[in-house]
Parts: C-alpha cells; structure tokens; sequence
C-alpha cells in the first residue's frame, strides 16, 4: 500500500509543480488521464491514497517552518555552516530583513498550500461524478470534514509566518483565487472553515472510507476526530482574544485533565522507509555546525529548580559557537530521526483552559496552571493572582510545556511582548512577521 500511496503523492506533486505560490504551473498532458480518472472515477483505492498523499505533503518543508518560529521566538538557533540566513536574517543581524524571495518562507509557504491544494484537489473530484455506488452519504460528508479541518490547519501555518500581512483562504479555483485577507479576517475564515468542517464530521457516521496513520490513534473515526476539529478551532478562538468560545470549542474537544494524558493528541509520523520521510527537527546532541539546534541560553536561566520540563534539551560535552552565538545544551525535544512531531495535544489544550479563564474565571485559571506546574514537577504558583501576573504565568508554562512544539512567536506576539524576547548580539533584532513570498501573484 505504501508503493500505491507514494505513487499517488508523486502524481500530486505532479500537479503541483515546484510551485512558489498558489498557483498551479501548466503541465503537458502527460498527466491529464490520471487526473480525469480521479475526477471521473474515484474509487476507495484511490480516496486512500490521495488522503494519503495529503498526509505526507503536509509534512514536506516541515523542518523550515519550525525553524523560522522557533528561531525567531528565541527558543533555539539553528547552526548551519553552509547557509548562515538562519543565524543572519532569522535573527535580524546586522540590520538583516527577511527576504521574500528566500526558501526560509518561499518553501514552507508553497508546501503549506501544495497540502490545500491536494485536498481541494479529492474535494472537487468528490463533487464532480456520483459517488452512491463507491460510498455511503456519511463517508462523503466525513471525508469532507477531515479534509476541511487539515485544509484549515495548514492554512493557519502559513498565516503564523505572514501574520498581518495576511493569506489567501480562498484557493480552490487555480485560476480565479480569492484575494488575501489581513489576520483578523483570516482567523475569522478558517474558524467558519471548522465549523463548517465539524458540521461534516457529526454527519460522517461511524467510520471513515479510509484508514489513517498511528499519529492517529485514537481519533481514527469522525466522531473522535470531531474532538481534534474543536481543539483546532480553540486554538484559533485564543488567538482572536474570544475566550467564551475557547471554552466551548475545548468542551467538545479531547481536553482531559489526567497527568497521564498529556500527550494525547494527532502527530506527525516518520520512518526511515526509502518511500517515506524522516523527522527533520532531529539533530545528535552532539552535533557540528554543520548542523545544529542549539538552545537559547535563557531558557535554561529562566528555568524554576527541579522542572521535569528541562529533559527537553541536553547538555553537550563542549559549548558549540557558530556566527557569535555559543551555547551549551541542544534540543532534545526529539530523540530520534523518526519521533513523532505534535500537531495539537492536550497539555496545549488545558494551557488554552487556563489562559480562557484569566479573564473569565481567574480561580479555575490558577487550578489549571497548577496542573500544568505539577505535572512537570514544580509546586503550585505563588504570585499575584492579577490579569497581568496570570497572563506572565501562563505564557511561562508555555514556553516550557510547548518547547520546541512551534508556539513561542506566536504567544509573545499575540500578547504584543516580543520586546521581551532576548537579543543574542548587538544589532539583531526581532521580526514580527514574514514578508508575502515574491512568487506569490498579488
């Protein structure tokens, strides 16, 4: 099955191109019948594998994009002899700015879109022939709600890179694509996008016409999915400051308050199959500069004693020093080329609860960060219980709960507080957002 799905994905990128933006370059009709053959005659085989194909672009240029958020954040620096942008333009060196003609924002962006592409991709073939015979009403409507909530997710990816300067939601017509919204009119999007998506999966019945990866496990049916779908939208509830509707997104999502369950959410894969991809945030404790992820010097400073969280990173045998940057530790969120990448599990969504109920109910704020505070071995908050304290607090554990997990950058700036990101040398700076991609048709 494996062969059959690579097969799939290498016909998607196909169709995709190496393309920069959202369009779609011309092919010759090499490809044409197998296209038409989808959209004339999907069958369970081919749903399988083109979901499949979905799956494995959403994790294409993964590596960048966490870097760019994570680096930028403060959280790490990433060493790389044979390209210094990352410690250079990243880190605003020198008066450095973000290029918008770099694979820094170039690659993550088109992979993000070739994903939405893909799925609209099975939505317009799924639309276009009767399906009655292959499947049933409610694995239709299932489909479509798995597809829309992944389409939301990846765009919201792409729209943590631009921030303000905004995505395009819209891109189901190559040749007629929507225009770009700002932030605000974007989250506002891929929230109605989810519920939209979530109204699928209620009437997804019981199963879906597909089988999906062991990052999966547990959310493998449309109603265990529907959870996932409401955690996504509590998410981007925080984000737009509505904190009533993050508490009722999380009421319907898999959020549970068990020490035990933490980790419990949908990951990313990876094996070391020739056909498939590794885990591109892995790097030996020991590495060179030829390739490392070294931590931020602050993190271990701004640490509380004995925080079980700090298994995270490492110590190496030797400082590394690269560009006027020396560090002691490396990440070691990940401990081998094939650990599976949270894409949303639990301990985000009891940080949400908390952080909803700051400004709700500051009480079941507090017991919530005692959870998470406990869980990592520290004992309970003893500051002031004020909205700004809170507010400090819960971006704390955060950042030590979520380390390395892709949310740093977005927390600070969302707080408006990216001045309290540290500077590693004179003269670097940080950014708060990326440019729109040159590639990118306006």
């Amino acid at each position: 099955m494996m062969k059959n799905i690579f097969k799939k994905i290498f016909l998607f990128l196909a169709i995709m191109g190496v393309m920069q933006a959202c369009d779609v370059e011309e092919f010759s009709d090499l490809n044409n019948p197998e296209v038409d053959a989808f959209r004339d005659n999907l069958t369970r085989g081919d749903l399988q594998d083109l979901v499949g194909g979905v799956l494995y672009s959403m994790r294409v240029r993964l590596g960048t994009y966490f870097d760019d958020v994570g680096v930028i954040g403060r959280e790490y620096w990433r060493f790389a002899s044979s390209d210094p942008r990352f410690t250079a333009d990243l880190l605003g060196k020198q008066d450095a700015i973000l290029d918008n003609n770099t694979f820094y924002i170039t690659n993550p962006w088109a992979a993000r879109y070739r994903s939405v592409k893909n799925a609209n991709l099975i939505l317009e073939f799924m639309e276009s022939q009767d399906l009655s015979a292959q499947f049933t009403t409610s694995e239709l409507s299932a489909t479509k709600g798995f597809l829309k909530t992944l389409k939301a997710y990846e765009l919201l990816l792409n729209l943590n890179l631009t921030y303000q300067n905004g995505i395009r939601v819209d891109v189901a017509d190559q040749n007629n694509l929507g225009p770009f919204l700002g932030y605000n009119e974007s989250l506002a999007a891929l929230r109605s996008l989810l519920d939209e998506a979530a109204q699928d999966l209620q009437s997804g019945g019981t199963h879906f016409p597909f089988t999906l990866p062991s990052g999966f496990d547990g959310f493998r049916t449309p109603s265990s999915f529907l959870e996932v779908n409401k955690a996504f939208a509590a998410r981007i509830a925080a984000y737009q400051g509505d904190h009533d509707a993050v508490l009722n997104y999380l009421e319907d999502s898999f959020m549970t308050m068990d020490a035990g369950q933490l980790d419990k959410g949908i990951y990313y894969t990876f094996s070391g199959d020739q056909t498939d991809l590794l885990n591109p945030l892995y790097f030996p404790v020991e590495a060179t500069t030829a390739g490392a992820r070294i931590v931020q010097p602050d993190f271990v400073a701004d640490a509380e004693d004995d925080d079980e969280r700090l298994n995270k990173i490492a110590k190496r045998s030797e400082p590394l020093t690269f560009d006027g940057l020396t560090g002691e530790y490396a990440v070691f969120r990940y401990k081998s080329n094939v650990d599976n990448i949270p894409i949303i599990r639990n301990e985000e969504l009891i940080l949400l609860y908390a952080e909803a109920n700051i400004f709700i109910n500051p009480d079941e704020a507090v017991d919530a960060l005692n959870f998470i505070r406990n869980a990592a071995g520290l004992d309970d908050y003893s500051g002031a219980e004020t909205e700004d304290a809170l507010i400090e607090e819960m971006l704390m554990q955060r950042r030590y709960s979520l380390f390395a997990e892709g949310h740093r950058w977005i927390d600070v700036r969302r707080y408006d507080m990216l001045d309290t990101l540290p500077l590693d040398r004179d003269g670097d700076d940080v950014f708060t957002q990326f440019p729109i991609p040159l590639t990118e048709n306006q």
